[in-house]
């Protein structure tokens, strides 16, 4: 197994936001500024490779009838860690992401990854997966959430840069334009490549 493919795949060709549109709840909803976004991210990267490590050292023990709810016991335990540090450590950024902390714990990439390969493959490639794929989203919100932050609120990282500011891009409507026009503008990439492979 090629361990470079598994890490990789999770940045580029199966990103969970920007490919397979995954998890876009809270996605959307923490995005308005890139400090929420970059929080997220990691708290998501750390919940997902621990319980990508323990369910790949554990898929011979746990039986077929329970392991969706041992799956949802392990990460369920890794959230409630990440999420006392986060209130210990980042009160801001705990009161800032709110009820999309513990929803980690039915994230549909968290569950799939754990069902789909995790449950599937040894230690490493499941460590490497859960790198690429946890540092995918990361990257996927913190897209997101750039250009979100700066068209919606005029600052970048609570740094003013413009003093005139769409607020509409920091409310609802504003997640659902910055994603459609990302994701449009990754296709169109996507497609020139293709015609420029074929021809």
């Amino acid at each position: 197994m090629n361990l470079g493919k598994e890490f990789s795949k999770g940045i580029l060709s199966e990103n969970p936001l920007f490919r397979l549109t995954l998890g876009m709840c809270p996605s959307l909803a923490i995005t308005t500024s890139v400090f929420n976004g970059l929080g997220m991210g990691i708290a998501f990267t750390v919940v997902l490779l621990a319980s990508n490590i323990v369910i790949s050292l554990l898929r011979k023990v746990i039986p077929d009838s329970i392991r969706i709810p041992c799956y949802i016991v392990i990460i369920a335990t890794f959230v409630t860690m990440i999420e006392m540090i986060m209130h210990a450590f980042t009160p801001e950024l705990f009161e800032s992401l709110g009820i999309f902390i513990p929803l980690i714990v039915v994230n549909c990439i968290i569950l799939g990854r754990a069902e789909a390969f995790a449950n599937k493959n040894s230690l490493a490639p499941s460590i490497m997966d859960a790198l690429g794929m946890g540092l995918g989203y990361t990257l996927a919100l913190l897209v997101v959430s750039t250009f979100r932050e700066i068209l919606g609120a005029g600052t970048f990282l609570g740094y003013a840069i413009f003093g005139q500011s769409a607020l509409i891009m920091i409310l609802p409507p504003g997640a659902f334009i910055t994603l459609g026009c990302v994701l449009a503008f990754l296709n169109k990439i996507q497609n020139r490549t293709k015609h420029s492979v074929n021809s």
